[in-house]
């Protein structure tokens, strides 16, 4: 029995991006050969050109996955959390943390912006300012942080905990880099905690 061509679209793209995954992850994108690529997939150059335009195209849907990966882990780690405060503390520390995962600092820390341009043009991070700036708003509402403007903060914590990934992504020892960038930003939040 044939499978539904619906079916058969998301099994093509699911093993395109797995491929993609492996080998950005591995060898990086300016290495991975589009031949290999779809080699390893069982497909061809034609069903990559289909599915996604181009390697760029096959890069924006590797980041997309692991971006969704990366949110999902992050708010699990807030949902652990005794509190609100905790939570968004964690959550930011979380992303500061996964900078040390191989595969996230070679696809999304360099090959992503080499390829792709400035990270804040990425749609990904449009998604990732609105859900800090309702965390803030909601937490300067209930007192736990001192009256701010929550968009104005949410970017210049993304812009802090994004340039602590890079830092750690590009670092000759990204482990040590990762406990300085987490002890200092953790203190650099606490200040934005209400005084009594």
């Amino acid at each position: 029995m044939r499978k539904p061509r619906s079916q058969m679209i998301v099994e093509t793209r699911t093993k395109l991006i797995a491929a993609a995954r492996a080998a950005f992850g591995t060898v990086g994108y300016a290495q991975t050969s589009m031949d290999d690529l779809t080699a390893s997939a069982g497909l061809t150059r034609g069903a990559l050109y289909h599915h996604f335009g181009d390697k760029k195209g096959l890069l924006v849907a590797v980041i997309t996955e692991i971006d969704a990966e990366m949110n999902a882990h992050m708010q699990a780690v807030s949902a652990k959390a005794g509190d609100p405060w905790t939570g968004f503390r964690d959550e930011c520390t979380a992303y500061i943390e996964l900078a040390l995962d191989p595969e996230i600092q070679r696809i999304m820390l360099r090959d992503g912006p080499a390829v792709l341009g400035d990270p804040w043009d990425w749609p990904t991070l449009s998604e990732c300012i609105r859900s800090m700036t309702e965390s803030l708003t909601k937490l300067a509402e209930t007192g736990v942080i001192a009256p701010i403007d929550p968009e104005a903060a949410a970017r210049l914590i993304a812009g802090a905990t994004q340039y602590a990934a890079q830092w750690i992504a590009n670092a000759p020892e990204p482990e040590a880099i990762s406990r300085k960038a987490i002890d200092a930003f953790n203190l650099m939040l606490d200040g934005l905690l209400a005084r009594s």
